[in-house]
């Protein structure tokens, strides 16, 4: 037992200064720093998945510390807050299991806790981090005015034709207030979920992994109530004021979730046609424009539901069980 502990203990090290150095490396490398700063949270779902809570505990405490002490303790609570306390609680989700007869099924199984659930948990974490960020630095149309304002005057050094007339102004601001905090959600979403994704086949490939791994294409979805948040979001926005910025935040967060799961469904629907590989290709370069993304959004949105991962009760010993 004490050996195991020492093993918790040192990879829960390990991945805490994986995460803190991975963090300190976005703010030395501007260009690649939105990657970097979602990879930090890889060293501790690895540790998570692999050795469990404890291990992740450490992770998290450890890459706070090295950020309190190199940078700041600010710096360091941001850290916990966007990256490290949510890959924690995914890696703790995904090691949640109970027996299968509790809901129905077969004695000898156990069930693990959905996916869907699991990317519903992360949308809300997220959606949570950002208003905290934006509460922090005081977001609101005066930042954002600001910063259309630097934005035109850039335009306007360069090439006086390129800037818009003050009404295009007027409704760039307008616009602006609300598109930053709903693409900064989807992408955060996006990015924290490929993180997990590749640690889950990191450890899946080490033989550590308490869960199993499962076939994402037919696993990611949203859980149905996810729809009712998306929907609250979108009446927030409408509202205005803080209301409408905490909605934007919303609908950006859970779109992102809606989105993954859209292609998701398309690429377990294309399984096994010859024509898979080219069709899959043009819709994600399609989907650099909005049509097409509201369109496979449109797609997760219609096809929502759980998954639930079964296993043979011998792995019941590695897992733990949920409420």
């Amino acid at each position: 037992m004490t050996g195991l502990n020492q093993t918790v203990l040192t990879t829960g090290i390990l991945a805490g200064i994986a995460a803190a150095l991975l963090v300190l490396g976005a703010n030395a490398q501007p260009s690649f720093a939105s990657i970097l700063y979602a990879s930090s949270a890889l060293p501790v779902l690895v540790a998570g998945l692999g050795w469990g809570n404890r291990a992740a505990i450490v992770a998290i405490v450890t890459a706070a510390i090295i950020g309190a002490l190199l940078v700041s303790p600010m710096f360091a609570l941001a850290m916990a807050i966007f990256t490290l306390i949510p890959a924690g609680w995914l890696s703790h989700l995904a090691n949640l299991a109970r027996p299968a007869s509790e809901l129905g099924g077969p004695d000898d199984l156990v069930a693990w806790y959905p996916i869907s659930n699991i990317l519903m948990h992360l949308c809300g974490l997220v959606t949570v981090a950002v208003v905290i960020l934006g509460a922090a630095i005081g977001y609101g149309p005066e930042l954002t005015d600001r910063m259309v304002d630097v934005m035109v005057d850039s335009f306007n050094s360069q090439d006086a034709g390129l800037v818009p007339d003050p009404a295009g102004i007027a409704q760039t601001k307008a616009m602006a207030v609300l598109m930053l905090p709903l693409i900064q959600g989807g992408l955060w979403v996006i990015l924290l979920f490929a993180a997990f994704y590749l640690a889950v086949r990191i450890v899946s490939r080490s033989g550590r992994a308490l869960r199993p791994r499962e076939d994402m294409p037919s696993a990611l979805r949203m859980n149905r109530n996810a729809i009712f948040v998306f929907l609250g979001g979108i009446v927030l926005t409408f509202l205005g004021g803080v209301p409408a910025m905490i909605g934007a935040t919303i609908c950006g967060t859970f779109g992102g979730g809606f989105l993954m799961a859209g292609f998701a469904s398309l690429h377990y629907r294309t399984k096994g046609k010859d024509w898979r590989v080219p069709a899959l290709v043009l819709v994600y370069l399609s989907t650099m424009m909005v049509l097409p993304a509201i369109a496979i959004l449109i797609i997760g949105l219609s096809d929502t539901r759980r998954t639930i991962a079964l296993t043979p009760a011998r792995n019941t010993d590695k897992a733990n069980t949920s409420d």
